[in-house]
């Protein structure tokens, strides 16, 4: 359950990056609806970072919380911002995507 939780805490981690880059496209009170967005996501993956490593070792966990925020955040950048997809991103995004899973196997 502790490692769905995790899982959902980087979802969300995702989610206030993406309400960043949608506040700094938005004007007037729709740049405030996203701002509103990015402290209630930041708020909720907080939470479920904080219960989550009430069981799971710390250090295992923050490096899984942000290797998914990392990874949900260069796919948004490419599939909704228009980022470029080079190869050498692609590359060391599958990279990280494989230590995310790694560490999740070694850890007890």
């Amino acid at each position: 359950m502790n490692w769905i939780l995790l899982i959902i805490a980087g979802l969300f981690e995702v989610a206030f990056a993406a309400c960043l880059g949608k506040a700094k496209e938005a004007a007037g009170i729709e740049s405030t609806y996203w701002y509103i967005g990015f402290v209630v996501c930041l708020g909720v993956s907080m939470g479920l970072l904080l219960k989550a490593t009430q069981q799971l070792p710390i250090g295992t966990a923050y490096a899984v919380w942000t290797g998914i925020g990392a990874v949900g955040t260069v796919l948004i950048g490419i599939l909704i911002f228009k980022e470029p997809a080079t190869f050498w991103r692609l590359f060391f995004i599958s990279t990280l995507i494989i230590s995310i899973v790694g560490l999740k196997v070694v850890s007890h």
